[in-house]
């Protein structure tokens, strides 16, 4: 257990890895959008509900109700990444939780991809006049993405590389630095306090690229490579409870790098698809591929089909 840095205010809530979607549902994979082992799937206890915790002076990370927020306060106004799971009282659980750490108003929110635990409240905040910035690929993957919780509203101002912003004395950068998790994804790095927002392509957790979405294991450790260019020391994750370092990203993608080395190892050696997965060697690495987050033809075929692009 990693120790704790200080709370803000309420205690952490309970730690959720939420599943990836697609846009159309391969038969026997996880209810979409739905929290593996938590609530919102198929049975299972109802997801946390939010709670908000001290990274840094300035920097707050609200974890339940869906992917990690991370909140960026000055007196000026508040930069937010990510939006939990769609719905007016994931909302409002949210701004509750930003309220007791700021009354200042919301100027700017990111988001990290398209997935509806991060994506779900894009148009309550266009509603309430901030500014929510994408990359252009994710509101480009809101017109196919259904998931049964409802589809969440485009945002108001996309990028295609990178897109700064201020608020009073705190910057925020957004950097798309390649395909990984999705085609769209989005990492928020704040210089003046050496913190980066990922989203999910870096988590607590074993990684998964939405294929049917652009999502790429190869590019991700590349996209990886350059997050680790950038002067941080602390890294808010998609899913997990604490705030984590820079050598936890690295350890991250070095893990995906060995996962990709073996995968493609396996394809030149002549193993089937269908057998990839369960001959690909994972528990030295404390996680588990073969599951419904990879086993799926529409996730697994692309999968094997750009491993043996690398033979």
């Amino acid at each position: 257990m990693r120790r704790l840095l200080p709370m803000a205010c309420l205690a952490a809530g309970l730690f959720a890895i939420a599943l990836p979607t697609m846009a159309q549902q391969p038969a026997g994979a996880p209810a979409q959008g739905a929290p593996a082992g938590q609530g919102g799937g198929r049975g299972g206890p109802p997801p946390a509900p939010p709670a908000i915790k001290q990274v840094k002076p300035g920097v707050y990370m609200v974890t339940g109700a869906g992917g990690n927020s991370t909140v960026r306060v000055v007196n000026e106004g508040i930069i937010l990444v990510d939006t939990k799971n769609l719905g007016d009282q994931n909302y409002n659980a949210l701004m509750e939780q930003v309220k007791t750490v700021s009354s200042a108003p919301v100027k700017y929110v990111f988001i990290t991809h398209h997935h509806q635990d991060h994506s779900g409240n894009i148009g309550k905040f266009v509603e309430a006049g901030a500014q929510v910035i994408v990359h252009e690929n994710l509101n480009k993957n809101l017109e196919t993405y259904n998931p049964p919780q409802g589809k969440p509203a485009k945002a108001n101002v996309t990028y295609t590389k990178d897109r700064k912003v201020k608020v009073g004395s705190a910057a925020a950068e957004a950097h798309h630095f390649g395909n990984g998790h999705t085609n769209g994804d989005t990492f928020v790095y704040f210089p003046d306090v050496k913190v980066v927002a990922t989203g999910d392509m870096f988590v607590a957790a074993a990684p998964n690229a939405d294929y049917p979405f652009g999502g790429s294991a190869v590019e991700w450790v590349a996209s990886l490579d350059k997050l680790l260019k950038l002067d941080f020391d602390t890294a808010i994750p998609g899913h997990g409870n604490d705030p984590m370092t820079k050598a936890d990203v690295k350890a991250f993608r070095d893990k995906l790098n060995t996962v990709v080395t073996r995968a493609r190892e396996l394809v030149k050696q002549g193993t089937p698809n269908d057998q990839l997965l369960a001959q690909l060697k994972t528990d030295d690495l404390g996680w588990n591929l073969n599951t419904p987050q990879w086993t799926p033809p529409a996730r697994l075929d692309a999968f094997y089909a750009e491993l043996q692009k690398g033979k």
